[in-house]
């Protein structure tokens, strides 16, 4: 893969992270340890507070990876590609089918992360680097180490923009609602043609992705996951992931375009 070039190029040292800190006011165990198992911390405003810096997402029953470096060969990256989550297949249409598997013979140099770009929303959700989440009462950031990503969730009551109004975006326009103890948040206006994993399957600015975001305990943030795109798709599909707090720690600064040394090395035809 052409986009592994780019991840085994980094050194082991971006493993590192933010010197030691305790994570203030966390659950804790009788003998002084975080209760990943314990209870879920909540707002002033009372919704559960999904802060924190979340590593990868797993789907449900996966076992995650063994802790080990960044770019160390081995590490479980489960977007690498979306078709083993579906036996079946994804329901492409037929024009998307042929696109995927031209991407594919060309070893995806294309694909963004390959040219220091932003991913894919979808796709970041698993990506080998984590991501911190900040909540307030009106807006929900989630920051990515991965390229230096900024993803805002507005969650003051603003609808999405119509398509007519809108500059297409890498992480397209997203509003949220919450229902009950889960956050609802809804994205349109996406650049078209875009990746949905390393592996080439495309995306249209045509699509919507809908999260229900839910933390059932301290340490757990489970993502459900829809996306409807008529353009590239029979019908809308879902899948599950599970992501795990990374708690003492913080991202690094991540800044992917310095000193990149891979472009030239990338294949295809």
């Amino acid at each position: 893969m052409a986009v592994t070039v780019v991840a085994v190029a980094f050194p082991v040292g971006l493993a590192a992270q933010w010197p030691g800190h305790a994570t203030p006011q966390a659950p804790r165990t009788p003998d002084g340890r975080i209760d990943l198992s314990g209870p879920a911390p909540v707002t002033p405003d009372g919704h559960p507070d999904l802060s924190g810096v979340w590593d990868r997402g797993i789907p449900p029953g996966v076992p995650p990876a063994p802790a080990r470096a960044f770019g160390q060969p081995g590490v479980l990256v489960p977007f690498q590609s979306l078709l083993p989550l579906f036996p079946d297949g994804l329901p492409f249409q037929s024009w998307a089918a042929s696109l995927r598997q031209q991407r594919l013979a060309e070893n995806s140099k294309d694909h963004p992360d390959a040219h220091c770009l932003p991913l894919h929303p979808l796709q970041l959700h698993s990506h080998p680097q984590p991501r911190k989440i900040m909540q307030t009462p009106g807006l929900i950031l989630i920051m990515y180490e991965a390229n230096n990503g900024l993803r805002q969730i507005f969650t003051d009551g603003r609808p999405l923009p119509a398509a007519a109004d809108v500059e297409p975006w890498w992480f397209g326009y997203s509003v949220g609602r919450w229902e009950g103890d889960t956050l609802v948040a809804e994205t349109t206006g996406f650049r078209d043609m875009g990746w949905l994993d390393e592996q080439g399957t495309p995306v249209t600015s045509a699509a919507k992705m809908t999260e229900r975001f839910r933390r059932p305990n301290y340490g757990t943030l489970e993502i459900g996951i829809t996306i409807d795109d008529p353009k590239t798709f029979t019908r809308p599909w879902s899948i599950q992931l599970n992501q795990q707090l990374m708690p003492n720690t913080e991202l690094i600064e991540f800044v992917c375009q310095e000193n990149n040394r891979s472009l030239s090395h990338l294949v295809g035809k």
